[in-house]
């Protein structure tokens, strides 16, 4: 039975998101992270009859959720392939581009995907079924060094080297196949009081590396803001301090890194123009309701 939008995922920050696209009604827009399409529906219904909007998904789960609207068109593909897709359906120039980077409640909600441990579940984590890495073949199959360099870099844990070292232990008896067995070992090794919020790091370190979701956000962020006309609209809504450090370093400065170059008189030359630079958070209503909202923040930037 096909489970209605809403019940696949809440979209967060809404309203804020697609008010900050400033939407043109006969304009071109991408929703870069279809899911549930909560965003692509409300982006259409501020659309008029010959506005466009382009929703990408890599997960053919978020198909059902595809509106009937001619002026939708769905690509089921990563969101670093922005450029190729918008050149193959002949799209120069769009007037805006909204993100919400992460992983849907659908995917946390869903037992067989192995994104959570409150399941015990196949250790899977590919937003894209049809990718041949799993979470299994990267703790089961990566070496020490490798291992506590992902869990370092994308999960900031200090202790990352103990970590990948009891892996690789543990792995050495037998493979670790299931979420509950990963979580289990990890949470021997972390402090009682933040067990929990240690083991989510090892988990996000891991569907990290699996989607090669860093590589990707810098792709696409590049691609976006080339394809952007000028005063097009570029929003973001991020999770965790990675994504959203390159976030914020591509809308200052045009690149990930975050070095802002100048012309010959000191003028900043950046692409893009950061609309605020306090960002948008959920309200407290928003994270009652919504659980994923709560580390949710929301930023804008204009095309020069």
């Amino acid at each position: 039975m096909t489970q209605p939008p809403e019940a696949y995922h809440i979209p967060v920050l809404l309203t804020q998101s697609v008010d900050g696209l400033q939407i043109n009604p006969a304009g071109v827009y991408v929703d870069v992270t279809f899911g549930g399409g909560g965003h692509s529906r409300e982006i259409l219904r501020r659309l008029g009859p010959d506005g466009r909007l382009f929703g990408f998904d890599q997960d053919s789960d978020s198909e059902s959720n595809i509106p009937d609207d001619n002026r939708f068109t769905f690509v089921r593909s990563n969101f670093r392939y922005l450029a190729n897709w918008m050149r193959y359906y002949g799209i120069d120039q769009i007037d805006g581009l909204l993100a919400d980077l992460g992983v849907s409640s659908h995917h946390f909600d869903d037992e067989s995907r192995g994104f959570s441990f409150r399941f015990d579940s196949p250790l899977d984590m590919r937003m894209n079924k049809q990718s041949r890495l799993t979470a299994a073949g990267v703790v089961n199959g990566y070496e020490e060094r490798q291992l506590a360099d992902i869990l370092y870099l994308y999960g900031e844990l200090k202790n990352a080297r103990r970590l990948a070292a009891a892996i690789v232990k543990a792995r050495s008896q037998s493979p670790i196949s299931t979420t509950q067995e990963l979580a289990s070992l990890m949470g021997r090794l972390m402090p009682r009081e933040r067990e929990k919020k240690e083991v989510t790091k090892v988990f996000q370190a891991l569907r990290i590396e699996v989607n090669h979701e860093m590589e990707a956000l810098k792709e696409m962020l590049q691609a976006a803001t080339s394809l952007l006309a000028p005063e097009g609209r570029l929003v973001v809504i991020t999770y965790h301090s990675l994504e959203d450090r390159i976030v914020k370093n591509m809308m200052k400065s045009g690149n990930a890194g975050g070095m802002i170059e100048q012309d010959f008189y000191g003028r900043v030359n950046t692409p893009l123009r950061p609309l605020s630079n306090k960002v948008i958070t959920p309200s407290d209503e928003e994270m009652a309701s919504n659980p994923r909202s709560r580390s949710a923040k929301l930023r804008i930037a204009e095309k020069r």
